[in-house]
């Protein structure tokens, strides 16, 4: 706009020349030809057409494209901040009537003929083949080593490499040591190194690891090769057998039906209460337990116990109507220690033989929550607490489960607090010989994995066969 307004004066300049010294050359010299006259009067008419498009176009930039008055532009214009949704806070204070109101989803308005249609839809991924089919722990009574497999020796280097991948690394190492010479550490040393990391690649924690290693060690440190009659294979078997076998071996009872007898011979209902992190299928885990138990001649209770996540009461209705079990539960945004103990004591009252406590889920670092998980377990003492943990998480489960363990104890008033006694893993099917986990979570707490979850239907679930575990780990 500035030179538009600096070549409009120049333009005004030269057109103000122009006339003057054309005005002075008419008056000093009056015979003008008609034609210079019309050229000089050619000129100044484009020149004030020039002048008058200038204007106008500055007069439409001053107005802007509205025809209005121009907006002030702000150098420093910002956006005003987004406001974000306020997070909800569990167990600092209680929740109001509203949030109450939107938490429960429990009184529905359909008719009663639609919540049994979407009930019967959502509960068919549950159900077996088969009502009254066995559990497959039920069903699996077989020993995972055949006496075929158990003999193997040297001799068939083949088969031992196919079904014995690391032992067949190990002994082939220690055949190429010869005589009587007793083994020494730094004979075994190369050998140990191979086995170790071999374990950790099968998702076994390092220090697990190292334990099964030092196990192994001790077993074969000053033994001659000639005392190995059944071949080295056998002995570097039988030496990783016994470190397994001395982690994975349950130290407590894991017969849940002959605790839950005796606790009826006493006139008491055996509660077990479920916990873990979000989403790992504590639920479904619930509900297989629930049908095993069932199949097994025993009364069977649920207790709806997480009482925050929106759709927990109904999930666990899906349950209750397929199994044909009752279930206990005072809706949404109640104590969920204060149910548990109603529930409880509805169970002792009616004659239930077992009744199965659902909590909501919580991340371990949630401090708030596991508070309340602790009051629920410490104010109830339940006669077993099982963590539910996914077996494909690796070592991220192992963590999970220190950490609950380490807050049922730090949070508790008791001098004897009651942490897990035992775990379940899920999608245990999904994780091929990637079992280390398992070896894991027993060496770090001392509690037996109590079930395998191995699919969606109440019939998958299994006990854990250590000598399945074993050959995962070592082929």
């Amino acid at each position: 706009e500035d030179e538009d307004e600096d070549e409009d004066e120049e333009d005004g300049d030269n057109l103000d020349a122009g006339v003057n010294a054309d005005g002075e050359n008419s008056n000093s010299d009056e015979h003008v030809s008609d034609s210079n006259s019309n050229s000089l009067d050619a000129k100044i008419e484009a020149a004030r057409a020039r002048l008058e498009r200038r204007a106008a176009l500055r007069k439409s930039k001053s107005q802007g494209k509205g025809g209005g008055a121009p907006k002030p532009k702000s150098k420093n214009k910002t956006k005003s901040p987004k406001r974000e949704k306020e997070k909800r806070i569990w167990g600092e204070r209680e929740l109001s009537k509203e949030e109450a109101a939107a938490l429960d989803k429990s009184n529905y308005e359909e008719p009663i003929q639609d919540m049994d249609k979407a009930l019967e839809s959502a509960g068919k991924h549950y159900m077996p083949d088969t009502m009254g089919e066995k559990a497959d722990l039920d069903k699996d009574d077989e020993d995972d080593y055949t006496d075929s497999d158990a003999d193997f020796d040297d001799s068939s280097a083949q088969e031992s490499s196919s079904s014995w991948g690391i032992t067949s690394k190990f002994s082939g190492f220690l055949k190429n040591l010869t005589g009587q010479k007793p083994l020494t550490r730094e004979d075994l040393d190369p050998a140990l190194k191979t086995m170790k990391d071999h374990l950790v690649s099968k998702n076994v924690a390092l220090d697990v690891a190292t334990e099964i290693i030092e196990s192994v060690a001790a077993q074969l440190e000053g033994e001659k090769l000639g005392s190995f009659t059944r071949g080295v294979n056998r002995a570097v078997r039988e030496a990783l057998e016994v470190a397994l076998e001395r982690i994975l071996i349950p130290k407590r009872s894991t017969d849940i039906l002959r605790e839950v007898k005796a606790a009826k011979e006493k006139g008491e209902s055996y509660s077990i209460v479920f916990i873990g992190v979000n989403g790992v299928g504590k639920s479904t885990s619930l509900s297989k337990v629930a049908y095993y138990l069932q199949n097994n001649g025993l009364k069977v209770m649920l207790c709806a116990c997480d009482t925050f996540r929106s759709g927990a009461v109904e999930q666990l209705k899906v349950h209750s109507r397929n199994l044909d079990c009752p279930l206990y539960e005072q809706g949404y945004a109640k104590d969920p220690a204060s149910v548990a103990m109603g529930g409880i004591k509805y169970a002792n009252e009616n004659k239930f033989d077992v009744i199965l406590i659902d909590t909501a889920g919580r991340m371990q670092n949630n401090a708030p929550l596991m508070r309340a998980l602790t009051k629920l377990v410490a104010l109830n003492r339940p006669n077993l607490v099982l963590f539910v943990g996914e077996a494909l998480v690796g070592n991220d489960g192992v963590d999970q489960l220190k950490l609950f363990n380490k807050a049922l104890h730090d949070y508790s008033d008791s001098s004897n607090p009651r942490l897990i006694d035992g775990m379940i893993l899920t999608k245990f099917d999904t994780i091929d010989d990637k079992v280390g986990a398992a070896v894991s979570m027993v060496h770090n707490t001392g509690q037996p994995i109590m079930f395998v979850g191995t699919g969606q239907k109440y019939t998958n679930l299994n006990k854990l066969n250590v000598k399945k575990v074993l050959r995962a780990l070592v082929t």
